[in-house]
């Protein structure tokens, strides 16, 4: 069942933007510096562990298990978050994001100052980490029931641009929102690959800010009518 927001509807959609522009950040810094592995978008993982079976497929399986197996961990904590506290709206959605924030945060620092490295053992703790706190955030929009903005996952979104537009004989509806998810998703992953080719650690905390923005909307945004 979809839980009401506890802020308007255009303030909603504004706050799961930006959560979706964090998803594009952080998947461009897993994807092109951890080892072409996603830590939100799951679907890209589980091809690959089905690469398992192919001898010298060139994937790092091991990446793709722990974020795999973290997302879902993730996605468990959201359950119990939204269980817990869905009569609470504001506090349930500060708690997520909050944790989000603190983890990402975590996660930066501990990039920058090397004590995660990205390139031997220790990156599997950062995706680790990553994929939780995406774990986390889908379970956590999904609520909403707005199934353009699961914040992580672009494939019904798409589906939906073609089978309700006018060529497939449908009437456009929602065409304008999903066209934006599509693109916030898109300049996310774009300002995190530029970003991530003169650094890598401050795109992490980039998107702890963005979070935080996230959640800020949240809590003091204008009361649903």
């Amino acid at each position: 069942m979809a839980v009401r927001s506890p802020v308007s509807h255009r303030v909603t959609v504004v706050a799961l933007l930006l959560l979706t522009f964090a998803t594009g950040l952080v998947d461009a810094v897993s994807v092109l510096v951890l080892g072409h592995v996603f830590v939100a978008n799951m679907t890209g993982n589980v091809i690959f562990l089905g690469f398992w079976f192919v001898p010298h497929s060139g994937v790092d399986v091991a990446a793709a298990l722990v974020a795999f197996v973290s997302f879902v961990a993730g996605t468990v904590v959201g359950g119990r978050l939204a269980r817990h506290l869905d009569p609470y709206p504001r506090r349930w959605l500060t708690t997520a994001l909050s944790i989000e924030v603190v983890a990402l945060t975590a996660l930066s620092v501990l990039a920058g100052t090397g004590t995660l490295d990205y390139h031997d053992d220790t990156k599997l703790v950062l995706i680790a980490g990553l994929a939780v706190v995406f774990g986390i955030q889908n379970a956590t929009a999904r609520q909403f029931g707005i199934q353009e903005l699961s914040t992580t996952v672009l494939t019904q979104t798409i589906v939906g641009i073609g089978f309700d537009s006018r060529l497939a004989g449908g009437t456009g509806e929602r065409e304008k929102l999903r066209y934006t998810v599509v693109l916030t998703m898109c300049a996310g992953a774009a300002v995190g690959a530029t970003l991530t080719l003169v650094t890598v650690a401050p795109v992490i905390a980039l998107a702890g800010a963005v979070v935080a923005t996230a959640m800020a909307l949240f809590y003091f945004g204008p009361a649903a009518t």
